[in-house]
């Protein structure tokens, strides 16, 4: 499999779009895509999936993202973050970490969020910020998600430092609004890094400024495929259940249902699989049969 997955230290500023489309030029690839949005506010791991490795994007966008993140309190904006538009402001009072502790007890865990107007998912065929631009608002269902950690890491007057690991889908902004609110006073996301995405942590990533600088020692920093997929569970298969694989054909596993790297006996990655009633449903097979 040609290509890889480029860790990119995304600079604030630029769209995800831009930063893959900023790569893919310095590569000379022929097709780049991110494994899941960063506002242009925020800063970190954006994982960029090159040529073939585009193939595995889906799987990658599935885990789990961690954040370091800053809400100030008693100022609202449009967007939920320091980008946007100050819509209300009130006065804050001191709290006491027992109070912020209790503020934060109710987002962690799973539970229903309901995504920002100024997001990319669609509703009626159209994307939510475009809605919002166009001065629209409309009702958005509410979306399961899990945070897993949440952890009050400092807080002054006025801000919090909060890390959060969360499942894919997550608005940390809306996290701060809903924080806010829950304090009485109002929030915003004025600052987010994201520190990790799946297996991939801010050590590996290489700053855009660097990949634009020197694209060949960029290039030499590509993750494997196979790497990239290494924080799925692995389901090791016998010789001859490899081969039914390869042609997409039953095999049945002792596995609780999952999705899984599916391996052939020397640890050569096969194909992703959900495992569905005690059998392989394939999602992609790689390599096809050996001759």
């Amino acid at each position: 499999m040609n290509g890889g997955v480029l860790v990119v230290d995304k600079p604030s500023g630029p769209t995800s779009f831009d930063v893959v489309q900023k790569v893919r030029r310095a590569l000379g690839a022929k097709k780049c895509g991110h494994t899941g949005t960063l506002d242009p506010l925020a800063t970190g791991v954006l994982p960029i999936c090159v040529d073939d490795a585009t193939k595995v994007a889906q799987f990658i966008v599935e885990q789990t993202k961690s954040y370091d993140a800053q809400v100030t309190l008693g100022v609202e904006t449009d967007t939920l973050d320091s980008q946007g538009t100050v819509v209300a402001r009130a006065p804050v009072r001191s709290f006491t970490p027992a109070e912020l502790e209790a503020a934060l007890a109710p987002f962690r865990g799973t539970y229903a969020q309901t995504p920002p107007m100024y997001s990319a998912v669609k509703v009626q065929g159209r994307r939510l910020y475009e809605l919002a631009r166009a001065g629209e608002q409309v009702e958005r269902a509410a979306r399961e998600v899990t945070v897993s950690e949440l952890v009050l890491k400092d807080f002054g007057a006025e801000r919090l430092t909060l890390s959060v690991t969360c499942s894919k889908g997550f608005y940390v902004r809306t996290l701060a609004q809903e924080l806010g609110k829950a304090l009485g006073c109002g929030a915003h996301l004025s600052a987010l890094r994201r520190t990790a995405s799946g297996t991939f942590r801010l050590d590996q990533a290489v700053p855009l400024a660097d990949v634009l600088a020197d694209p060949a020692a960029a290039k030499a920093r590509l993750v494997s495929v196979e790497v990239a997929l290494a924080g799925l569970p692995g389901l090791t298969l016998s010789a001859a259940q490899v081969e039914r694989a390869r042609h997409g054909g039953e095999v049945e596993v002792s596995e609780p249902e999952r999705l899984v790297r599916v391996l052939g006996p020397d640890g050569e990655l096969i194909a992703v699989a959900d495992v569905v009633r005690g059998k392989l449903v394939y999602r992609r097979v790689f390599g096809g049969p050996r001759t």
